[in-house]
């Protein structure tokens, strides 16, 4: 098989948009398309009046027109919502979902898969995260129904994958242990998806398409290409420097003078060692230059996964503005980047760009009142009955504690759900604290360490690029 020099890295939410990964795709790299609260996009897009049209394309060619139908009735807005009127909310996704959720969930990737594959025959890939488990079963059958070629994860180990896919391309039940906090010993809660019954008739995806799990350390790449029980099709090796979720330092987390969580030598990845698994693979973090593309491929690489320079290309969709002000940054200074290691409800080190106006600013965030309403970030823990709850340390600290967390854990933790989607131009409108004042939420950027490629690509007179752009200047050679 001809593998791709070029994995354009799967950005949520939205960032790595069905518009970058077509044009991706479509010059014979590999493209691939967010997960990430793909539901949440589609049905603020519908109630915004999907005014070009494309949703509304996409889910023409999905196979249950009852099914699509259900959802237009209830957030499709012609001519778009008021602007001070705010989105209306949807369900947010647990362990036991209903089935008109879990058909939200397969609907609204299918959709993001079909428009990037749309007019051409290169291959489309979809990223999900192993830290927001619960949408992953009925958004991956969907996924797998638009005919995805390459199913990415990262975020975790996501060690259940393989049998995952398989079922679903049986169109059978599967399932996987989801994490809980404070679980009882021996007991393994699971969450479970049937894509039997979900349509009006029982559909079996065209193809099985490949995996290729996202891993941070020989011992991770190992266990997963060994003992995951199913095929492993490839590998991406991300190093510390990639922007958002990082894998936390291994060993006892240490801090450097500003705050950021310190690697060492146990945090670098043996390249002959992952050559040694049998299995292609790519390398991410850093990698946006021809010289480092070259390196990997000596390395035995395939090629290398780029992020961040997408990121700020026409097609990504992250807003204009906040591109533009990056751009600017970089061809007058070097803008900041700062590994956050508490941000994240995850746990997991957040590299946060310091942008003015934005919730990078940490005065601007005492101001925001803290509530959990979109829950993908959520951790699942166990209740005294056996049964799951769900809580968010970015949720409101008292809120937090009732349900058995600890305040320290909620300390300087910021409401990624809602910024990310105000980094798209889709924030909710929500009153001020202790105001009537009605606001929009704000962004909060991410972005890998080094950005210097864009200056590679930009100058004085030329203030943007394209993805296109980014390809030829990484294969000029």
């Amino acid at each position: 098989m001809n593998f791709p020099k070029i994995i354009q890295g799967g950005m949520g939410i939205a960032i790595s948009s069905w518009q970058l990964a077509r044009s991706v795709s479509s010059q014979g790299q590999l493209g691939v398309v967010s997960s990430t609260a793909i539901d949440l996009v589609m049905i603020r897009v519908l109630q915004l009046g999907d005014p070009e049209g494309y949703m509304r394309r996409a889910l023409a060619a999905f196979p249950d027109q009852d099914v699509v139908q259900k959802i237009l009735d209830r957030y499709y807005i012609e001519g778009g919502k008021p602007a001070d009127q705010p989105y209306a909310a949807k369900p947010m996704v647990g362990d036991k979902p209903s089935r008109s959720t879990e058909q939200l969930l397969m609907v609204s990737n299918f959709a993001e898969v079909w428009l990037a594959k749309e007019g051409h025959d290169g291959m489309v890939g979809i990223n999900f995260l192993q830290k927001i488990q619960t949408p992953i079963l009925a958004g991956m059958y969907g996924a797998m129904l638009a005919g995805v070629d390459v199913v990415i994860v990262g975020a975790g180990i996501p060690i259940e994958i393989p049998k995952v896919i398989d079922g679903l391309c049986r169109c059978e039940p599967v399932d996987f242990a989801v994490h809980v906090h404070g679980a009882t010993k021996g007991v393994t809660h699971k969450l479970s998806f049937d894509p039997r019954g979900i349509l009006s008739e029982d559909i079996i995806p065209a193809k099985r398409p490949l995996f290729f799990p996202i891993v941070s350390s020989v011992t991770l790449a190992s266990v997963m290409v060994k003992k995951s029980g199913g095929i492993v099709d490839g590998l991406i090796i991300e190093e510390p420097s990639a922007g958002g979720h990082n894998a936390p330092p291994r060993g006892k987390t240490q801090l450097n003078d500003a705050g950021e969580p310190l690697y060492g030598p146990r945090d670098a990845v043996n390249f002959d060692a992952i050559k040694a698994l049998g299995k292609p693979f790519w390398l991410a973090g850093s990698y946006a230059t021809p010289e480092k593309l070259a390196e990997a491929r000596a390395a035995g690489a395939e090629g290398v996964q780029l992020g961040t320079i997408f990121a700020f290309s026409n097609e990504s969709g992250l807003r204009a503005d906040l591109k533009r002000s990056t751009i600017e940054q970089c061809q007058h200074e070097s803008p900041k980047v700062f590994r956050d290691p508490v941000a994240s409800p995850t746990g997991f080190p957040f590299q946060v760009l310091s942008i003015p106006d934005t919730l990078s600013e940490p005065e601007i965030y005492v101001d925001r009142c803290r509530q959990c309403d979109l829950g993908y970030l959520r951790e699942a823990y166990e209740k005294t009955d056996g049964s799951l709850g769900w809580r968010c340390r970015s949720e409101d600290p008292e809120t937090f504690v009732r349900k058995g967390g600890y305040l320290e854990e909620t300390e300087g933790r910021k409401c990624l759900c809602n910024s990310l989607m105000a980094n798209i131009g889709m924030g909710q409108l929500r009153k001020k604290k202790g105001s009537d004042t009605i606001e929009e939420e704000l962004p909060l950027v991410t972005c890998g360490a080094d950005l210097s490629t864009i200056n590679q690509l930009t100058n004085s007179e030329k203030t943007s690029f394209s993805a296109a752009e980014v390809l030829d200047y990484m294969l000029c050679s």
